[in-house]
């Protein structure tokens, strides 16, 4: 079940954050790894900055955290693709 778990909200974090950073089309197999990672870059995040969200379904807290790391990876892959695509 957590396996499963896992790759269901790496999913929805993906996709939301593909959604709002400008819909790159990555596919539901690079939107699952984005929105996993995410959800590690998110738990950081959020343990540095002190923030701490307590929302009654649990799984409602991953998918805001997972998210939110997803958009912070994907802005930053944004900031790459421009720099390197500038200097060409």
């Amino acid at each position: 079940m957590g396996l499963l778990y896992t790759i269901i909200i790496g999913a929805i974090c993906g996709y939301i954050a593909d959604v709002l950073m400008r819909d790159n089309g990555f596919g539901l197999l690079v939107n699952i790894i984005i929105g996993i990672a995410g959800s590690f870059v998110g738990d950081w995040l959020y343990g540095q900055l002190g923030i701490k969200i307590n929302v009654n379904p649990y799984w409602l807290e991953d998918i805001i955290v997972g998210a939110t790391g997803a958009i912070v990876i994907l802005f930053l892959v944004g900031v790459l693709r421009g720099t390197r695509a500038k200097r060409r």
